[in-house]
């Protein structure tokens, strides 16, 4: 299993949440709430936990 932190727009996010998602190679097994970075209201993280398709 990898945790990966993803952070941008939350646009930005929404649309790699998408991509990984789709990909069959992966399996999305949780994604957190956004947080907002300190310091700014325009850019956000999230952290992903992914493992490998078992097919």
């Amino acid at each position: 299993m990898l945790k990966i932190r993803l952070q941008g727009t939350t646009n930005d996010i929404k649309w790699f949440k998408k991509i990984l998602e789709r990909d069959k190679r992966i399996h999305v097994l949780q994604v957190s709430e956004p947080y907002a970075n300190k310091g700014t209201n325009k850019y956000f993280r999230v952290y992903a936990d992914v493992e490998k398709d078992k097919k």
